[in-house]
């Protein structure tokens, strides 16, 4: 898709952009010794921290991943919204006042409270970079879509701006800025999507093709000369060539085609959509109501539960993407948009994204329901969040109020999904940017706010996951496993060398990932934090028998499995091109690697508690 950027977008960035950095610059100040660097001092207020934590967590893959799922996918995607928010309750019923009482400023002092183990925290902080990496991929691809429609740049400058604007944030003011950051723009991301839903209500539904609206039409079945076809999801898509200008249709056993849209690069190198220059053709926003309940053409403005009902009785055009494709007669890689007709029905139940009736799609589900739950209390960057309140009463306090904001905003991802998905914003390729142009449907000056405000979610996840990343360098790998004692300013400085070469990698990582939805890549970084910490955490607190082996074989066996299932799993190779058959069909590792990394750490542990009451006796 084209976009042209608008001054009042260009204006609205650049203030909320400049508003962060001095933020920024003016706690650099109070950020000169490592507690204050790393988790703020402890000085931060419950409620501040409350609505940082729903800062840190609604991310790219809530805002843009999630909306732009349940916009293509339905259902499906909102059960992505209820895995992340049921993950609170391990956070707060388990994991919150312990680890406010175990550690200082990582996740690492936590694990090693009781054993002061070169192998956890060398483990622990290998673990925290993996899955902080992990987590860094979909903020920084989220970021380069949201840079597209406001600046009308490419996806790759907007990933390197993310980069650059994160390591200046980090290397002057560590945790302090980024808490007041994410106190900032979870409060106003919470306030513009209310306003953005209430938008929605207003407007209702309606059978009327907008401008931006695809509308089935039929060809004489003679005309079609076919030059090449594909075949996917049991259809065949036919290349016919019309006044110099290839186009795409869907062909229907009873003769008649729908128009589908589609990205193509040819042999030489070319990108085409449908059929012509990006210049000169290009792919539209789609995604419209083609029947009503009861034969209407419009509601008008409808309530919160008949907004639900209206559309469970409705009939909705979705354009679900094929896979790239290569033409024998010509080289040529396809990727066809297609309009499929789907009952309202069928959109408000699982099964669009999740195929429940195979067994290897329950095992996908399971499997990613499992790395959401459990992910949520064992990720560095959440974690960390506890050592910045000054008391594990404190550190409960802000949890509930984390729940509160987080729940309240994961109902209106629901209303803005499906709003998407009828009123002919959908991005075909992109899914991630479907709440930004919904809103930006209603009007330029909400689009700017919120695709502003989305941004500077990025900012704010992306500086507490390189916070995170450099506390485990500087405090857990360099001070406390190597050996190398620093001053708190030698190591505050080293945790700023950190932050900065790992905002380099994750800038490279976020080019690479162009294109795969946010919120389904966030799940393997649930997926790896579940498998790698959240084991070790849980029976630290909750079994005297836990050894400093069996803690650090638990992370190590966790996180290598998830890593290689995800590795080797079919999304990965779909996403490089990789032309070969996957050694497996799981997209989700935590089915295998969650319940091994208990299992390793229970028989290691029992194995060295043998040894340790042999050297007693």
């Amino acid at each position: 898709m084209n976009y042209t950027a608008s001054r009042i977008a260009v204006l609205v960035f650049l203030m909320f952009v400049g508003f962060v950095l001095g933020i920024s610059f003016y706690f650099a100040r109070k950020a000169k010794s490592a507690e204050g660097y790393f988790a703020a001092g402890g000085t931060i207020h419950w409620f501040v921290n409350g609505i940082a934590f729903a800062g840190d967590y609604l991310s790219a893959a809530s805002f843009l991943g999630i909306c732009g799922l349940i916009a293509t996918m339905g259902y499906d995607g909102f059960l992505y919204s209820i895995g992340y928010l049921a993950g609170w309750i391990v956070a707060l019923f388990v994991v919150a006042e312990p680890m406010k009482r175990l550690g200082k400023y990582t996740f690492t002092d936590a694990l090693d409270s009781k054993f002061n183990s070169k192998s956890i925290q060398l483990m622990a902080a290998i673990s925290t970079l993996a899955v902080s990496l992990f987590y860094l991929i979909p903020q920084m691809v989220g970021a380069g879509v949201l840079v597209t429609p406001l600046l009308g740049w490419p996806h790759w400058a907007g990933v390197i701006m993310v980069g650059a604007i994160v390591i200046t944030i980090v290397a002057t003011a560590g945790m302090t800025s980024t808490t007041y950051v994410q106190f900032l723009k979870g409060g106003l991301l919470i306030i513009f999507s209310t306003v953005l839903v209430v938008a929605v209500l207003n407007k209702g539904l309606s059978t009327e093709a907008g401008e931006n609206t695809f509308v089935p039409r039929t060809i004489e079945a003679a005309s079609v000369s076919p030059t090449a076809t594909i075949e996917h999801g049991g259809k065949t898509f036919v290349k016919i060539v019309q006044d110099g200008t290839a186009n795409w249709w869907i062909d229907q056993q009873d003769g008649t085609l729908l128009e589908a849209q589609s990205k193509t690069i040819t042999a030489k190198g070319e990108l085409l959509y449908n059929g012509a220059p990006k210049e000169a053709n290009k792919l539209k926003s789609v995604g419209y109501i083609t029947k009503l309940p009861d034969g209407q053409t419009k509601t008008g403005r409808l309530g919160l539960f008949k907004y639900f009902s209206t559309i469970q009785g409705s009939e909705v055009v979705r354009y679900p993407k094929s896979k790239f494709a290569k033409f024998d007669d010509g080289g040529d890689h396809v990727c066809v948009f297609v309009p499929v007709i789907t009952a309202g029905e069928d959109l408000m139940i699982p099964g669009q994204k999740f195929k429940l009736k195979s067994g290897i799609g329950k095992l996908n589900f399971i499997s990613l329901m499992l790395a959401l739950f459990l992910g949520t209390a064992s990720l560095p960057h959440i974690l960390i969040r506890y050592y910045t309140v000054p008391s594990a009463r404190d550190a409960r306090k802000s949890t509930i109020v984390a729940i509160s904001g987080i729940g309240f905003f994961y109902i209106l991802t629901l209303f803005m999904g499906l709003g998407a998905m009828t009123l002919g914003v959908i991005d075909v390729e992109s899914g991630n940017m479907s709440a930004p142009l919904l809103a930006k449907s209603f009007s330029l000056v909400l689009f700017s706010v919120i695709s502003a405000i989305a941004f500077a979610t990025v900012l704010g996840t992306v500086s507490g996951l390189i916070v995170a990343t450099s506390g485990a360098i500087a405090h857990d790998l360099m001070d406390n496993y190597m050996g190398i004692k620093m001053t708190d300013k030698q190591k505050v400085f080293a945790g700023k060398i950190a932050a900065f070469g790992v905002g380099i990698i994750a800038i490279i990582l976020g080019i690479a990932f162009n294109g795969m939805n946010v919120a389904f890549l966030v799940g393997w970084a649930f997926a790896v934090a579940a498998s790698a910490n959240l084991p070790s955490i849980i029976m630290l607190l909750f079994w005297k028998k836990t050894t400093a082996k069996g803690i650090a074989w638990s992370i190590g066996v966790g996180m290598v499995s998830a890593l290689a299932i995800i590795l080797t799993s079919p999304n990965m190779y779909a996403q490089f091109g990789i032309n070969a058959t996957p050694i497996h069909q799981l997209n989700q590792p935590g089915i295998i690697s969650i319940p091994l990394s208990f299992a390793i750490l229970v028989i290691v542990s029992l194995m060295s508690q043998k040894k340790a009451d042999a050297v007693k006796a």
